[in-house]
């Protein structure tokens, strides 16, 4: 399937204004008020549903392996879950993870 330059453009303008609207409902609309309990309770949660969700594909298929699991983004991912789950601090899950990942590159 190809796109013309104009197809280009106005998926580009159409995502736009929608993004714009997704975020003008709770900015705009809703920016004064005072939020339920519940919705605060779920929005503390979308960090930690986000995360997972971008690095997820970067784990599973790795563009540096010409998209096939590699042991060492698996391994790294495994030393990021632990040692953040261990120390209940993520900052220390990747570093740890981020040094997995360095010295696994070397290795393999």
């Amino acid at each position: 399937m190809t796109y013309s330059t104009f197809d280009i453009w106005m998926i580009i303008v159409v995502m736009g204004i929608g993004t714009f609207l997704i975020r003008f409902s709770f900015l705009g609309l809703i920016g004064g008020r005072k939020m339920p309990e519940w919705v605060l309770r779920h929005l503390r949660y979308t960090p930690v549903a986000v995360l997972p969700g971008l690095v997820a594909p970067l784990v599973a298929w790795p563009e540096s392996t010409g998209g096939n699991p590699d042991p060492a983004h698996l391994l790294a991912a495994a030393a990021t879950l632990g040692v953040a789950w261990w120390r209940g601090n993520m900052l220390w899950g990747a570093a740890a993870g981020a040094s997995t990942l360095i010295a696994l590159s070397q290795l393999f």
